[in-house]
């Protein structure tokens, strides 16, 4: 165990790196509670075992890359459960991590802070929406394409299926709702800080930014390697329906 870590300052460790406000968090380590308390002393007050809360924080310095699942060599509903897992994420943590950050800043840019307080809330209702929505129709009927392909879908309801949806459509309309941060942009002025800037709103904007790349990178794999298999699926799903018309 690092002893210069249990020494540091809460607000010190954060500074360095603000991913460490995340995981605090997950200890109830609100790192804007604490201006001036050591780790040690925060884990001491809280009852924390420090052993494991430093093995986490020392967790993430580890410089080896993270193996990248290879997504664009998934079968389409691999893929479909590897961005349902990412919106688990999104929903159940990110999302209120950041929220909850946002909740607590205090007025020092006042406009600023209001219009986040505002607008944020709006954009995670707006967003999870949007989320479930994807979930109940395009990842559904691409389940379906896939049983289809299988034979393991009746063709009457496929019938219904293909009429119903379009994955050309879905594409089309997917890209329309690509840049669904441009809002929280604008305000932020591209997340830059001001010199009256503290901690508080530098961890604020760095996690807003890291949101923003996550939902880019998701926005690329659903662009580029969800929509074109899904096509595939959808012409072969179509095929198997017109041979088994000609049958009849």
């Amino acid at each position: 165990m690092k002893v210069e870590i249990l020494n540091k300052k809460i607000t010190e460790l954060v500074d360095e790196n603000y991913i460490y406000a995340y995981v605090l968090y997950y200890f109830g380590i609100q790192f804007y509670e604490y201006s001036e308390p050591t780790l040690v002393q925060v884990c001491q007050k809280k009852g924390l075992n420090v052993a494991q809360v430093v093995r986490s924080l020392e967790s993430i310095q580890k410089t080896e890359p993270v193996p990248q699942v290879p997504v664009e060599e998934l079968p389409a509903d691999l893929v479909i459960e590897y961005l349902k897992h990412s919106h688990h994420i999104f929903i159940k943590q990110k999302l209120p991590y950041i929220a909850r950050l946002i909740e607590k800043l205090t007025p020092a840019s006042a406009t600023l802070v209001k219009d986040l307080q505002i607008v944020f809330p709006l954009f995670v209702e707006d967003f999870i929406y949007h989320i479930y929505e994807e979930e109940d129709t395009l990842f559904t009927y691409i389940s379906q394409l896939v049983a289809a392909t299988k034979q393991q879908m009746n063709p009457g309801k496929l019938y219904y299926a293909l009429r119903k949806h379009s994955i050309q459509k879905y594409a089309m309309d997917h890209d329309t709702h690509d840049d669904e941060m441009q809002g929280i942009r604008n305000i932020t002025n591209g997340y830059t800080l001001e010199p009256q800037h503290g901690l508080h709103m530098k961890v604020v904007f760095a996690e807003l930014k890291s949101f923003e790349q996550e939902l880019k990178l998701h926005a690329r794999i659903e662009n580029e390697i969800l929509f074109p298999k899904a096509l595939i699926l959808e012409k072969e799903a179509q095929n198997k329906l017109n041979k088994t018309s000609l049958l009849n």
